[in-house]
């Protein structure tokens, strides 16, 4: 165990290096598009936002070397120094990224690209036990009995079952002092049986050759995922979907300094939620244009409508750098027993309302590489049956939300969707009638989030909004 000491520089080290044949494609795996970002986008993310990491190097599949790079590029990911090419094995992978980390001593993050879920929380504590112990496991216990199998005379019989009490399953980031996991390396290939027989990852080359160096856990998570089966993009793709994300926080001058001289545009902004982000944003400098059917008559199922209020905030300040559209009805009744107009009016707000401001606004927010955020309902990941189109319709715009971000980011372009608990808003009110304060949100807290969002480098994300605040 090392001596407890200041934290070195830390490197996050991403292994990209699969072709991801077992999900049944001839490209890496890790370009999967899932919630509206490549694989590695979502994992590279988690990196270059983590505090306590310094520096990112990328070991990547021969040949997509240049794509790694325009999506470090496109996303603006400033931790990343170094995109090198991967080896035929992982372990020859992981050799290529401690020779390419120089003689240098530092802490090493070793990041399998296809567990894009990995939550921040593990990095921290990763880098914590750092400063006590000279290697580092993620590992979380295992849910299912395993056993260990045998040839048998017609096929494999159980030859063992471990105590399933002390079984985890291992996950990554596996976590090293450089000198240390160099030096089981070096150990590694000067044995001649180590290419007939490697250990399955990282910490297991260190546990063969450096048997007297303990290997710490720190507990992981059933999210964090390997992406490896084609079942798995499908579970991933529903898990980011469900996970709470959360706002960046801000300090108080980030506000004025994202804000002042800039032109924010809020459509559904007489009231409620939007009236909170209006106030807000002119509250922090920016020049706010607000349209509303009952402020002036601006509705956002009508495109044309929509197209010309924002012309017209164009024209008067020359550009155009956030859309927020919080417009949106609520009629209860089940699908069965609504009427023409109900469903109409629902589908035509709820929907082409989010569809007619995000055709609309792109010409305009291409010029500032600025931000669209939309709206959806906690409903929207379960439905209601006492009004399961509402529920429909906010479950689209949170499809719309990501295929978005995917397809404007060549621009620069953000687009996100907050996601509010039982908001005290008009709309709620007309449905459910009054309702005890406490259990509801009120609109400036929901307003106060989205400013978070709206100044964030975030795009592709559900943003939840809760009322105990996590």
């Amino acid at each position: 165990m090392a001596a407890l000491e200041p934290r070195l520089r830390t490197v996050g080290v991403v292994l990209a290096g699969g072709v991801g044949q077992r999900v049944g494609l001839n490209t890496p795996k890790q370009l999967i598009k899932i919630a509206g970002r490549t694989i590695l986008e979502h994992t590279l993310a988690v990196f270059d936002g983590a505090p306590e990491i310094d520096e990112i190097v990328v070991l990547m599949t021969p040949g997509f070397t240049e794509d790694v790079e325009q999506v470090v590029a496109r996303n603006g990911f400033r931790k990343v120094t170094k995109v090198l090419e991967g080896g035929a094995s992982r372990t020859e992978t992981t050799w290529r990224a401690l020779r390419a980390l120089g003689s240098q001593e530092c802490d090493v993050l070793l990041h399998d690209a296809v567990r894009p879920l990995l939550e921040p929380r593990i990095i921290t504590e990763c880098v914590e036990a750092l400063k006590v112990y000279s290697a580092v496991d993620v590992a979380i216990p295992s849910s299912d009995t395993i056993v260990v199998a045998a040839p048998g005379p017609r096929g494999e019989v159980i030859r063992d079952i471990p105590e399933r009490s002390r079984l985890r399953r291992g996950q990554t980031p596996q976590c090293f002092r450089l000198s240390v996991i160099r030096e089981a390396y070096e150990r590694a290939f000067a044995d001649p049986d180590f290419d007939s027989m490697p250990p399955t990852d990282d910490c297991g080359v260190v546990l063969r050759y450096l048997p007297d160096v303990p290997i710490y856990i720190v507990p992981g998570s059933e999210h964090n995922m390997k992406v490896t089966h084609p079942v798995d993009v499908f579970i991933a793709d529903k898990l980011f979907q469900l996970a709470a994300s959360t706002a960046p926080e801000h300090p108080p001058f980030a506000y004025r300094q994202a804000l002042q001289g800039r032109t924010v545009v809020v459509f559904g902004g007489s009231y409620g939620i939007g009236a909170g982000v209006v106030d807000l944003a002119e509250r922090h400098g920016a020049e706010v244009f607000s349209f509303s059917r009952s402020l002036n008559g601006v509705r956002v199922e009508d495109p044309q409508a929509v197209e010309d209020a924002l012309a017209h905030a164009a024209k008067e300040t020359g550009r155009i750098d956030y859309v927020v559209n919080t417009a949106g009805v609520l009629h209860m009744g089940k699908l069965g027993e609504v009427d023409d107009a109900t469903v109409a009016e629902t589908v035509g707000v709820n929907y082409l309302g989010p569809v007619n401001v995000a055709r609309a606004a792109i010409r305009h927010l291409r010029e500032t590489r600025g931000h669209l955020l939309l709206y959806t309902s906690s409903s929207y990941t379960r439905g209601r049956a006492d009004y399961s189109l509402y529920s429909s319709t906010k479950a689209a715009v949170v499809n719309l939300t990501q295929a978005l971000a995917d397809e404007w980011a060549e621009y620069g372009v953000r687009v996100n969707c907050v996601n509010p608990e039982r908001t005290s808003t008009p709309m709620r009110t007309r449905a459910f009638g009054e309702e005890p304060a406490h259990t509801l949100l009120s609109p400036r807290a929901v307003a106060q989030t989205s400013l978070d969002v709206l100044i964030s480098p975030l795009t592709g994300q559900v943003v939840d909004v809760r009322l105990d605040g996590a």
